[in-house]
C-alpha cells in the first residue's frame, strides 16, 4: 500500500506544477528578472511576446492525519538558473520551516515530518530562496508560496446548541413545526462531501419526525395529549458524507414539552351538595364551598359560577386564589315560610378554545342543597321601615298619635310589649300602652318650635327580653292658625317735604310662623286710631304686601318731621288673627333732584345758616387738628421707645448705689426695687460657645454661705474671680454691647456679721406677736406670702 500512494501523491504533485505553468505564468514573470539577470524587454522591441518565468513551482498539498513512517514528500522547487552543477542552495522559512516542512538544499524537495490536522490549521504560507551555495548570495528574490492541507473525513458531525428543549401544543395537526437543531462538521465543506450533513430520527420517530436537510422537528401524529403525556425525550442523529456508507455521525437528545389547550371542561365531583344555615344569619353570610376541577393547567382552568335556579335567596361568587363558588345569603332567609332550597350552580371555563367547541359543552352543573335551621327570632314591625304619624298641634294631652304593631314571626307567636327608647324623647312628648303600641300625647305640642318629632319605638317577646328589635316613627305636627302675622321689621319710611300726592313712600310685608296648608292670604288697613290719618293711605297690593301712599303734598319738618302710621294686618286664619305694627315716616329735606340730603330740622338750620364753603373750611381745620394729634401721639411713643433701647444699651456703664436701709417692710416708695434687679441682671451671651450656663451672682453667693459659715478669713474668694472673668470674657465676646469698657462692682458680705438678719422672712420662725392674716385680703398677687406668714396647723407643727 505504502508504493501505491507515494504514487498516488506524485501524480498530484505533478499537476499542481502543470496548474503552476498555466496560470501563474505573468505573475512568475515579475519575479524572474532579478533571477535570469538578463532583461527580456531590452533585448526585444516591446509587443506581445511570451516571457519565459524563472520559478517553476506553485502552492502545494499535503494529506493530513498522514501516518506514515517516512517524511511526507510534499513538492519541489526549482529555479531555470540551476543547470544541475550543484552551486545553487534552496531555502525556506516562515510557517512551520525547519520544524513541520523541510527543504533539501541542493533538489529543492519539500517533505511534511509531522502529521497534521486540517481542522487545526488548514494551509501554511512559506518564503522560499535560491543562494549561490559559495558567496551565499541570493540568485532570484524570496518568493512566497502556500502549503495547503488536504481534508479527510476526520471529523463527526456534532450538535454545539444543546440540551435541545422544545414545545408543541397539544392536539396540533400533523406536520407542526417544533423546534430546529443543527449539526457542524469540521470538515472542509468544499472538498468532497466530508460536511454535508444529513438528519434522522433514532428514538420517538412515532410521534415526531425531522426533515433530512433542514433538521426541523415536526410533529408526526395529530393526537398529542397533555393530560396523558407532558413531554417526550427525542434522539435525532446528524450524518455526514450525505449519509452515504463510510459517513460520521452524532447525536443529540432533544425535549419536547407538550403545552396545554383548553380542551377539557370543569367538572363537579359530585352532583349534589347539602349545607345548613340559620334562618337569623345575616345576609352575606357564606353557606358553603364547592369546586369544580379542571385537568387543563394555568389560565386553562380560570372558571366562573353562577346560579341557574334559586338565585332568589342566595348569590354565588368566585374566589380567585382557590376557585372555588362561595354560595352566600342574598335576602334574609325564614324558616317558617320555607326550610329547603335547592340552588343549582353552574361553573363554566372562562377562555373558551373556539376551535375545540366541537368537543362539548365547557361547562358543569351541580345541585346545592340548602336547609334553614329555625331560631328565636324578635319581632317584626309592620311596616318594616318605619311609620309616619299625624297631629294636630293642638291636639290635648292623652290624645292618640297612632298605633305601631309588631309580631313574633316564629310558631310560638308570643305577645309582644312596646316601650319608647327614652333618648330619642328627652322631655316625654309621647306615651305608648305597652300591649296595643298606642302612641298617645304626653305634652302640649307647638309646632313653630319642632314641626317633627322621630321617636323610636322599641319591641321585645314579653317572655324574652333578650329578643327585641325597633322601628323608627316620624311624627308630623299638623299646623293650625295660633300665631297673628307681623310685620317683617320694624319699618321706616323717608319722605321729601314736597311730596306729590299719592306718591308711593313704601312696601311693607308681613310673616307668619303658621304653615297653611292653603298658603298664606293676609289683609292690610289702617289701624282704628290711625283711620282719621289725613296725611297718608295704604293700598293693599293683593299679594301680601301692602304700599304707603301720600295723601296731600307740602309737609314741613319744622311744623312734624316724623309720623307714625298703626296698620293692622290680619291672616286668613281659620281662626282670622291680626296685629297691628307701626310705620315711622321721617320728613326730610332734599335736593331738587329729590335725593334726601337731611332728615333733622337742627341740622337743616345749620346748614341754613352756614355757607357750603364754611362748611368745607370747618372739615378741612377739624382734619388738621386730628393729623396733629397724631403725629404728637406718634413722636412721644418714638421718644420712649428711643430712651427705653438707651437705658437697656447703658445699663452696663451704670453705677448704681444704695445706702439708705429704707422704711420697712411696707415701704415700697423709699427706692426702686428695678435698680436693684438691674444691678445683677447681666445678659447672657448669645454665642453657644460659652459653655455652661452662668448663674447670677447672687445665687452664687448664697451656695458660698455654707463655706463662708468657717470662718471670715476662709472665705472662697476664687468663685467670685471665676464669675468675673467669665464676666469679663462674655463682654468681650459680646457684639451687640458698646465698643467701650464697662465698671461693675462686686461685695463680699462675709458671714460674722454681728448684726441679725433683716429680712422678714425669718419672722415666721419666730415667736413675734404681728398678725399677718390682712396680706390674704391684698389680692391674688400676695397669696403667696399671705401663705408663708399664715399660722401654723398645730398638727403639721406635730408631725
Amino acid at each position: 500500500m505504502a508504493p501505491r500512494t507515494a504514487g498516488a501523491w506524485t501524480v498530484i504533485t505533478a499537476l499542481g506544477l502543470l496548474s503552476c505553468c498555466s496560470l501563474g505564468w505573468c505573475e512568475a514573470s515579475r519575479t524572474s528578472g532579478s533571477a535570469s539577470g538578463v532583461s527580456r524587454q531590452e533585448q526585444e522591441p516591446m509587443g506581445l511576446e511570451r516571457v519565459k518565468r524563472g520559478w517553476v513551482w506553485n502552492q502545494f498539498f499535503v494529506v493530513e492525519e498522514y501516518t506514515g513512517t517516512e517524511p511526507l514528500y510534499v513538492g519541489k522547487i526549482h529555479t531555470d538558473s540551476d543547470e544541475g552543477e550543484g552551486n545553487i542552495k534552496y531555502t525556506i522559512s516562515g510557517e512551520g520551516a525547519g520544524s513541520i516542512f523541510i527543504i533539501d538544499e541542493l533538489t529543492g524537495d519539500i517533505h511534511a515530518t509531522e502529521r497534521l490536522d486540517r481542522e487545526e490549521k488548514a494551509f501554511y504560507t512559506l518564503r522560499a530562496q535560491a543562494r549561490n551555495r559559495l558567496s551565499n548570495d541570493p540568485l532570484e528574490p524570496e518568493s512566497e508560496f502556500v502549503i495547503k492541507v488536504q481534508d479527510i473525513n476526520d471529523s463527526e458531525p456534532k450538535f454545539l446548541e444543546g440540551p435541545y428543549i422544545g414545545s408543541v401544543a397539544e392536539l396540533s395537526p400533523i406536520g407542526t413545526s417544533v423546534m430546529k437543531v443543527t449539526a457542524s462538521d469540521a470538515d472542509d465543506p468544499a472538498y468532497g462531501s466530508s460536511a454535508r450533513v444529513v438528519y434522522g430520527v433514532l428514538e420517538g420517530e412515532k410521534f415526531f419526525s425531522v426533515d433530512r436537510h433542514t433538521g426541523l422537528i415536526m410533529t408526526a401524529v395529530a393526537d398529542l395529549d397533555r393530560e396523558t403525556q407532558d413531554r417526550y425525550e427525542l434522539v435525532v442523529k446528524a450524518t455526514d458524507m450525505a449519509g452515504q456508507m463510510g459517513g460520521l455521525s452524532g447525536s443529540t437528545t432533544v425535549t419536547i414539552v407538550i403545552t396545554d389547550v383548553n380542551d377539557n371542561p370543569p367538572r363537579f365531583p359530585q352532583k349534589m351538595y347539602q349545607f345548613s344555615v340559620s334562618e337569623g344569619a345575616a345576609v352575606g353570610t357564606p353557606v358553603g364551598r364547592v369546586i369544580a376541577s379542571d385537568v387543563d393547567m394555568g389560565e386553562n382552568t380560570d372558571m366562573s359560577y353562577l346560579i341557574k335556579e334559586g338565585g332568589e335567596l342566595f348569590k354565588v361568587t368566585t374566589d380567585v386564589e382557590t376557585q372555588e363558588a362561595v354560595v352566600s345569603i342574598k335576602k334574609p332567609l325564614d324558616f317558617e315560610s320555607k326550610r329547603t332550597h335547592n340552588v343549582v350552580v353552574e361553573a363554566v371555563n372562562k377562555h373558551v378554545d373556539p376551535r375545540f367547541v366541537d368537543l362539548g359543552s365547557f361547562s358543569d352543573q351541580t345541585i346545592v342543597r340548602v336547609s334553614v335551621s329555625d331560631e328565636d327570632e324578635p319581632p317584626i314591625f309592620q311596616p318594616e321601615d318605619g311609620s309616619i304619624m299625624e297631629v294636630q298641634e293642638d291636639a290635648r294631652v292623652g290624645a292618640l298619635v297612632g298605633i305601631v304593631t309588631a309580631r313574633d314571626p316564629d310558631v310560638k307567636n308570643m305577645p309582644v310589649r312596646f316601650t319608647i327608647d327614652r333618648t330619642t324623647d328627652q322631655e316625654m312628648i309621647f306615651h305608648i300602652d305597652p300591649d296595643s303600641g298606642a302612641i298617645t300625647l304626653g305634652k302640649i305640642l307647638d309646632r313653630e318650635t319642632a314641626g317633627w318629632h322621630n321617636i323610636t319605638v322599641k319591641a321585645v317577646e314579653a317572655d324574652n327580653h333578650t329578643m327585641s328589635s325597633y322601628t323608627a316613627v316620624s311624627i308630623r305636627i299638623l299646623d293650625v292658625n295660633d300665631n297673628p302675622p307681623e310685620l317683617a321689621t320694624p319699618y321706616e319710611a323717608s319722605i321729601c317735604e314736597d311730596a306729590k300726592p299719592g306718591q308711593l313712600i313704601h312696601t311693607i310685608s308681613v310673616v307668619d310662623r303658621d304653615e297653611p296648608q292653603s298658603g298664606h292670604r293676609f289683609y292690610f288697613t289702617l289701624a282704628p286710631e290711625g283711620s282719621s290719618n289725613r296725611h297718608f293711605t295704604l293700598w293693599d297690593v293683593k299679594d301680601n304686601t301692602a304700599g304707603i301712599r301720600t295723601q296731600r303734598s307740602g309737609f314741613n319738618r319744622h311744623e312734624q318731621n316724623t309720623y307714625f302710621l298703626p296698620i293692622l294686618v290680619v291672616d286668613s286664619g281659620p281662626p282670622s288673627l291680626s296685629s297691628t305694627g307701626t310705620l315711622t315716616i321721617h320728613v326730610c329735606g332734599c335736593d331738587p333732584e329729590g335725593a334726601i340730603q337731611s332728615c333733622n330740622a337742627t341740622a337743616y338750620a345749620m346748614s341754613a345758616a352756614l355757607s357750603p364753603g364754611a362748611l368745607i373750611a370747618l372739615l378741612v381745620c377739624m382734619l388738621i387738628l386730628i393729623v396733629l394729634v397724631l403725629l404728637i401721639l406718634t413722636l412721644k411713643r418714638h421718644r420712649k421707645g428711643q430712651r427705653m433701647a438707651e437705658d437697656e444699651e447703658d445699663m452696663r456703664d451704670n453705677v448704681i448705689k444704695y445706702n439708705d436701709e429704707g422704711g420697712g417692710e411696707q415701704d415700697t416708695q423709699a427706692y426702686d426695687m428695678s435698680a436693684l434687679r438691674n444691678l445683677y441682671d447681666f445678659p447672657e451671651a448669645k454665642s453657644c460657645d460659652s459653655g455652661a450656663e452662668l448663674h447670677s451672682l447672687p445665687q452664687w453667693a448664697q451656695s458660698s454661705q455654707a463655706g463662708a459659715a468657717e470662718g471670715l478669713g476662709g472665705a472662697d474668694f476664687s468663685l467670685f474671680k471665676g464669675y468675673i472673668r467669665k464676666k469679663v470674657e462674655q463682654a468681650d465676646n459680646d457684639l451687640s454691647v458698646p465698643p467701650y469698657d464697662s465698671f461693675q462692682t462686686y461685695a463680699f458680705e462675709g458671714s460674722s456679721s454681728p448684726a441679725l438678719s433683716l429680712s422678714s422672712i425669718h419672722t415666721l420662725s419666730t415667736t413675734s406677736e404681728q398678725d399677718f392674716s390682712y396680706l390674704s385680703d391684698w389680692g391674688p398677687r400676695f397669696r403667696q406670702l399671705a401663705g408663708y406668714y399664715a399660722p401654723g396647723n398645730p398638727e403639721e407643727e406635730g408631725s
